[in-house]
Order: C-alpha cells, then sequence, then structure tokens
C-alpha cells in the first residue's frame, strides 16, 4: 500500500508538472529557430524513414508537402544565419528539392497540363527553388529557377484567367498566388521582368473575389476563374502567407477580412466563414466544433509575415498546449508524432517570415489578452483533481 501511495503521489505531480509546463508554454510563445530545428530534425528521421509515401495515402499532395515545407523551412532558417554558416541548411533544403524532383515528386501531377504538372507543382516548386538561391546565389539553381520563372509567366500570360489549373479541370487560386509570389522573389533576386505580369494578375483576381467574403475564393472555373466554392480557411491560411509577397497593400486589406471572417474561439481559426455552413474534408481534415486544426497551423505563419505578432504568438502557444509536444535533447515532436506531416506545417508556420516584401507593421491588435483564461482554468482543474483524487485514494 505504502508503494501505491507514492505512486499515485508521484503521478499526481507529474500531472501537476505537465500542467504547469503547458500553462507557461501557452503564455510564453516559443518560435525560437533551436526549436524549429528540433522539430526538423525529427522530420528529416520521419522523411528518410518513408513517412512522406504515408501521407501521400492520407491525401494527394502529401508527398509533396512533407519535403517542400522541410526545404522551405531550412531556407527561412538559413536566411537567419550569416552565408558562411549557412551550408546545413542549403545541404537540407537541396536535398527536399531533389525529392520534389523527382517521379515520386510529380507522380500525382499532369505533365500535359500550362505549366506542364500544373501550377501547384511548378509554383511550390520554384518557390523553394528560388529560396534556395537567395540562400546561394552562386548555386546551380539559378539557371532553372530563371527558366521556370519564365514558363509561369508566360502561361499567365497567355490564360484568360489568373487562377491556373492545378490538376486537369481543377483550380484553387491559392496554389496560383504561390506562383505569382515566386516570379516576385525573381525580381528581387534578378533584373525585374515579371512585375507588369505581377500587376496584371492582382488585378484580374481582385475581379474574382468570393461575393460571400470579398476574399479570394477557395476553387474556382478553371476556364473563367469565377468563383465556384466560398473562402474557406485551409486555403485562406495560405494566400494570407504568401499574398503579403505579391502585393503588401491588397494583403492588408484581404488579411483583414480574414482576420474578421474566420476567427473562431480566441485565436483558433474555422474552415468556413462566420454564417457559412460546411464539413471536413480532404482539404481541411476533421473540424473540431468548425475549427480546422490544420488552418489553425498555417494561420500562425500567415500572422508573422502580417506583422500580426499578437495571433501569431497566441497561435504559437496555443499549438505548444493543444499538440502536447514531446521533446528530446535533439527532437520536438507534436501529437506523439503519430502525424510527421502536421510536425512539417509547425515547422514552417514557425519559422515564417517575409520573402520579398519588407515585413508590416501589422494590423491593430484585435486578440484580447485574456484569450487564454478557459485554457489556463482548464489545466488549473486538471492539477487540482489529480491531487485531490490522489489523496482521496491514497486513504
Amino acid at each position: 500500500m505504502r508503494m501505491i501511495r507514492v505512486l499515485r503521489a508521484g503521478l499526481a505531480v507529474a500531472v501537476c508538472l505537465g500542467a504547469l509546463i503547458a500553462a507557461v508554454r501557452l503564455v510564453v510563445a516559443d518560435h525560437h529557430p533551436a526549436s524549429v530545428r528540433r522539430q526538423l530534425a525529427f522530420v528529416r528521421s520521419e522523411l528518410e524513414s518513408g513517412a512522406a509515401h504515408d501521407a501521400q495515402a492520407m491525401f494527394p499532395e502529401g508527398y509533396f508537402f512533407m519535403y517542400a515545407l522541410y526545404g522551405l523551412t531550412e531556407v527561412d532558417l538559413g536566411r537567419g544565419e550569416p552565408p558562411p554558416d549557412r551550408a546545413d541548411e542549403l545541404a537540407a533544403a537541396r536535398w527536399a528539392l531533389a525529392a520534389l524532383d523527382s517521379a515520386d515528386g510529380r507522380a500525382p501531377f499532369d505533365a500535359g497540363l500550362i505549366p506542364s504538372f500544373g501550377v501547384f507543382y511548378r509554383g511550390w516548386s520554384n518557390w523553394l527553388r528560388g529560396g534556395i538561391v537567395a540562400l546561394d546565389p552562386s548555386g546551380p539553381e539559378a539557371t532553372r529557377f530563371e527558366r521556370d520563372s519564365a514558363e509561369l509567366a508566360a502561361a499567365f500570360d497567355a490564360s484568360p484567367t489568373p487562377f491556373l489549373a492545378a490538376y486537369p479541370g481543377q483550380s484553387w487560386p491559392v496554389d496560383s498566388t504561390v506562383a505569382i509570389a515566386s516570379l516576385r522573389l525573381h525580381d528581387k533576386l534578378f533584373p525585374p521582368r515579371y512585375q507588369p505580369a505581377v500587376d496584371r494578375w492582382v488585378a484580374a483576381a481582385k475581379q474574382r473575389l468570393d461575393p460571400r467574403t470579398g476574399l479570394l475564393p477557395h476553387r474556382a472555373d478553371p476556364d473563367t476563374g469565377a468563383p465556384t466554392e466560398v473562402a474557406r480557411g485551409t486555403s485562406q491560411s495560405m494566400i494570407q502567407r504568401f499574398l503579403v509577397d505579391v502585393d503588401p497593400a491588397f494583403a492588408a486589406q484581404q488579411y483583414g477580412r480574414f482576420r474578421e471572417r474566420f476567427r473562431a474561439f480566441g485565436p483558433a481559426i474555422s474552415e468556413f466563414p462566420a454564417g457559412v455552413p460546411g464539413e471536413g474534408d480532404v482539404d481541411s481534415g476533421p473540424l473540431l466544433f468548425g475549427v480546422s486544426l490544420s488552418a489553425t497551423a498555417v494561420t500562425m505563419g500567415a500572422a508573422r509575415v502580417q506583422g500580426d505578432d499578437r495571433l501569431a504568438d497566441a497561435l504559437t502557444g496555443l499549438a505548444d498546449v493543444a499538440g502536447v509536444p514531446i521533446d528530446t535533447p535533439h527532437t520536438r515532436r507534436y501529437a506523439f508524432g503519430v502525424l510527421p506531416v502536421g510536425d512539417a506545417f509547425v515547422a514552417w508556420s514557425k519559422s515564417a517570415r517575409p520573402w520579398v516584401s519588407t515585413p508590416p507593421a501589422g494590423p491593430p491588435p484585435d486578440l484580447v489578452w485574456w484569450w487564454w483564461v478557459p485554457v489556463l482554468t482548464v489545466l488549473l482543474a486538471i492539477a487540482f483533481f489529480s491531487v485531490v483524487l490522489s489523496g482521496i485514494r491514497a486513504r
């Protein structure tokens, strides 16, 4: 009985300590590069064990996203280092890009589209390749980056719609936003060529906003660009991440509307705008009271690049509580590491910074400081009842 009492007391102490750590994580945002590097160490080990193929079985771009997000996060970390100290990040980003350039990376996409393999594949690949060029302008990626940028610009110029197809007969505006951002990145790294194409794209996109929200739609007609599906959190969170590098003024306007229409409980992000019902699907994953966990995680990075530090810090704290991160001396994993693609998204969001534009001042804060009080109350209740139950059973 004495041993049982000791074990119960030890369990109560562990629960209380866990609640205290969670409370600190909630209010002290941790997006330090060292923490992100531990996440990437876990993601890298999972990629080497085949996690990208497992992710591909869950959604159509699973393989691509795991490698792309890993590579993009390495670029973000490399940009924070002086050029002589970027070798590790460059090697890791190039390793990820090679995976995207492989047959497995291209497998879900159609070579017959314009541009070949579709705007999703070409836009994200070009963005990562441009990030590598930004780290190493004299590297071998520069020639391919210039060539692919020219092909993307030609595809947009020849299209009657600003939203190119990612798959045959299917168009998501978020994919074209990424591709256009890569053209802006080109003009930052090389003599400018594509600003007229970017300006035409922005003007055309403004004519095709979702009429219910005033935001870029989730899906569009591949022939005309007319909205076919209301704006949604999963695509909006990514659009807001990239749009600031396309047109900062348009981005600030769009971000304000997004923040107004998609905020759910505290800092959490809903999948559908207020007043629009909907169910979770392959894009959003399961919804919890309408909240999209993926959109909430990606908005962490979108808020950071938009200068909305209060929301970004709140989402970081929320992720570090709800995600139950487990740390080792060399790794960090969320949700016990059962969904590595989720770790890749969180790491990418924590490392966020604009690549082209000057970081904006950000919108006025609209998140009240006490949003975390209900979460802290739950944590305190868990600690309290663990002590009480331990005491009752000990007698």
